[in-house]
């Protein structure tokens, strides 16, 4: 039965533990904050999995912790889509949900690529690869809905950029702040410039 003890204990179960219990260790304290023996604990994995599932160790294992974070974030962004059916009304109920997300942790969660992104040396290139795949798929995510309502592709892939570093800010703000309103302000003028860039 799904969820069961000899379940988890499966090697596919451990891996999925410990991709979950780093993606929330990075998301609350950062990187260079989080060690192995910290996300192995959350996981309740022995040490020989981490290597097994994830030979390039704490990088690899924050490439699969960005991907998953991605995952859930872009099916989030392209859910709002289909709820709002314009680019504008997506923004802006994508921003309020990001805004609910950090209320609801206590403002101890920003975006969790950006924590990484931040934080990853240039050596560590398996993670800053999956940072850079990240905040592509966002952008184009983003990009495809703008052009989806007439928008010029040259003019939607800037608006795409530019609202992604809009929200990304935001965030930063918001979580130094205590405060989730530069997040709903963000995506508030985001969505204005693209209904106006509408034809």
């Amino acid at each position: 039965m799904s969820g069961s003890k000899g379940d988890q204990d499966r090697p596919a179960g451990s891996r999925a533990r410990l991709i979950a219990a780093a993606g929330r260790l990075f998301h609350e304290r950062g990187y260079a904050a989080t060690g192995l023996s910290e996300i192995l604990a959350a996981a309740g994995a022995p040490k020989g999995s981490l290597y097994h599932h994830f030979p390039d160790g704490k990088a690899g294992l924050a490439a699969a912790a960005l991907e998953a974070a991605t995952d859930a974030l872009e099916a989030s962004l392209r859910a709002e889509h289909e709820r709002a059916r314009d680019a504008a009304g997506m923004i802006e109920g994508y921003g309020a949900l990001l805004a609910g997300w950090l209320e609801a942790s206590h403002f101890t969660r920003g975006c969790p690529v950006a924590t990484v992104a931040l934080e990853v040396t240039p050596g560590d290139d398996v993670a800053a690869l999956a940072v850079q795949g990240a905040f592509a798929r966002w952008r184009k995510a983003l990009g495809d809905a703008i052009r989806a309502d007439g928008v010029a592709p040259e003019r939607a892939g800037a608006l795409a950029g530019f609202a992604l570093s809009a929200i990304e800010g935001a965030l930063i703000l918001a979580r130094t702040d205590r405060d989730s309103e530069p997040v709903r302000a963000a995506a508030r003028e985001v969505a204005s410039l693209v209904r106006a860039a509408r034809p």
